[in-house]
């Protein structure tokens, strides 16, 4: 599955140089304060969980909506919690860099960010529980967010989500978010695509109209979610494993 990982890496470049000049005219035309780009400052970890996860023969993908702070805003890779990346994924070692405007309550810490993200922990815990270890996962799910970028307003740095925001900038980085969704679909040939929240869904149903894929949806599983913290978070690990492979 060499070339599923080299186009993966060719369509994620692409989507990278295109969001880092959305970014710059976000933050212009006043749509945010400040947008990070980890697919820039953390390209590397990046490429690497492309290297590991991407050529292992994946016919399902999970698809999340945008970086968070504490996850993937961080290290580069969606749903990245900072134990997941070292023990489970194993990437470690790798220099992250920083964003081209920092926000104070905002650092980029790279790998070592000492705060665990919670929605990765579930979802990668999920996973492991279901699968195993790195290989058997990336055997069965592809893990991609649809929009790269991490969208900050105010000053607490509030993460703002894409579907909370509008303009000419934010329809234009749909499109190209857009299709880097249908070209991971076409590098893996993927047959199912499964949205982690009905943002997600409700995008893959756009951008893959006429593809014939199976699109589905399981409850987000962020901490704020009351469904995602119900029974102890029995009930979202039921959710989600109703629709994995």
């Amino acid at each position: 599955m060499a070339d599923a990982v080299s186009e993966l890496i060719s369509a994620a470049s692409r989507l990278r140089d295109g969001s880092q000049s959305i970014a710059r005219r976000m933050m212009s035309e006043g749509v945010a304060d400040l947008v990070y780009n980890p697919l820039n400052y953390a390209w590397a970890v990046h490429e690497e969980f492309i290297r590991r996860t991407g050529g292992n023969g994946a016919k399902c993908i999970l698809l999340g909506m945008n970086p968070g702070p504490h996850g993937m805003g961080q290290m580069g890779i969606p749903f990245a919690a900072t134990s997941v990346v070292r023990d489970l994924i194993g990437i470690s070692g790798i220099a992250v860099a920083k964003p081209e405007v920092s926000h104070p309550k905002r650092p980029v810490h790279g790998l070592e960010h000492p705060k665990e993200e919670v929605s990765g922990t579930r979802l990668w815990g999920a996973l492991e529980q279901r699968y195993g270890d790195i290989d058997k996962i990336s055997q069965e799910v592809y893990i991609v967010n649809h929009c790269p970028l991490m969208i900050l307003n105010g000053d607490r740095g509030t993460n703002v989500t894409p579907n909370n925001i509008s303009g000419k900038a934010v329809d234009d980085l749909m499109d190209i978010c857009d299709q880097h969704l249908r070209e991971v679909v076409d590098a893996l040939g993927a047959r199912k695509v499964v949205g982690i929240g009905k943002y997600a869904e409700k995008r893959a149903n756009s951008a893959l109209h006429g593809y014939g894929l199976s699109i589905e949806t399981c409850w987000h599983p962020s901490p704020a979610s009351p469904l995602a913290n119900r029974n102890g978070g029995a009930d979202w690990r039921a959710n989600i494993s109703r629709v994995l492979p």
